[in-house]
């Protein structure tokens, strides 16, 4: 029989090859172009925010009380356009871990096709948000430099399910964030059309994280288990730290220091996150990378 003459280590790997093909064909249908489906020519509209203001890092707080609405506006523009300049800083460590993966592998396989794909849909997204951070009127937000190094270190170091699990936690949290904005109509049009290209797309990512994770998680033995599980959680606390940048409130006339401490204090911001994480760590458990210390990391970042 022709299947006899099938490796088990090909046939294993048939599903993950299935979900590939059709990650494609989905591809094929509905992929978005930003240069012409993002309106870049209309000034921008400063009645507007940046993001639903309940995602601000200060909503709630008695200093946005204090705050007029055309502070408000600005300030999530500005935290808006810091979440952008994060999202392509960690999409450039996640095509190069991705490409790393792929190399020398069978260009036939759906997977390396799909892939190759993925790597080109990130490029697509971070000039995207490059625009849009521009066009809100924010300069370049970057992570701190010791972030900066050790995101170096980690699309160097890391493999398996550490890269994959990694890149899904990313994903997951900007998704459920944009999820809000895209269908808030305080939120300027440009930055709900760059919302929803971006929900859309990401979604077949992340099913291609997912099936990867559990994939390389198979053979995976509990001390390897315990390693990842700490290593991915260790790499979503500076990703999800990272995202709204100090220089933020300076930028939108804000006392720093202030800003800082009552952020760092908002229970309404910390209850969102952790909400927006709730199937993220139910899968992590699923796949056996929701390990004690690394639950310890997660609650650090008030992720769960």
């Amino acid at each position: 029989m022709a299947s006899s003459t099938v490796r088990p280590a090909e046939q294993a790997r048939q599903p993950e090859r299935d979900a590939a093909r059709r990650l494609l064909e989905s591809s094929a249908k509905l992929s978005y172009d930003p240069a012409t489906e993002v309106d870049w020519d209309t000034p921008l509209d400063r009645d507007f925010h940046g993001m639903s203001p309940e995602w601000s890092t200060l909503y709630g707080t008695r200093y946005w009380q204090e705050l007029t609405e055309a502070q408000r506006k600005e300030l999530t523009r500005q935290e808006s356009a810091s979440v952008a300049s994060t999202g392509i800083w960690f999409e450039m460590i996640l095509q190069q871990m991705v490409l790393r993966d792929m190399y020398a592998k069978d260009p036939t396989d759906p997977r390396f096709q799909w892939a190759l794909t993925e790597i080109a849909d990130e490029c697509r997204h971070s000039i995207m948000f490059g625009r849009g951070a521009a066009k809100l009127g924010a300069p370049a937000y970057r992570p701190p430099r010791l972030v900066r190094e050790l995101g170096r270190a980690f699309k160097t170091l890391a493999v398996g399910e550490a890269a994959y699990a990694s890149i899904l936690v990313a994903e997951e949290v900007l998704d459920v964030m944009q999820r809000d904005w895209m269908r808030d109509e305080r939120v300027v049009p440009f930055v709900r059309t760059i919302n929803n290209i971006h929900v859309v797309e990401e979604s077949r990512h992340m099913k291609f994280a997912r099936e990867e994770t559990r994939a390389r998680l198979r053979k995976a033995g509990p001390l390897r288990r315990q390693v990842q599980a700490l290593v991915v959680s260790i790499a979503s606390y500076f990703i999800v730290t990272s995202m709204v940048n100090r220089e933020v409130y300076a930028h939108a006339g804000l006392d720093t220091e202030r800003a800082l401490t009552e952020a760092r204090a908002n229970e309404h911001h910390k209850s969102l996150m952790r909400s927006s994480c709730s199937g993220l760590m139910e899968f992590l458990a699923s796949a056996g990378l929701l390990t004690r210390p690394a639950v310890a990391v997660y609650r650090r970042a008030h992720l769960i």
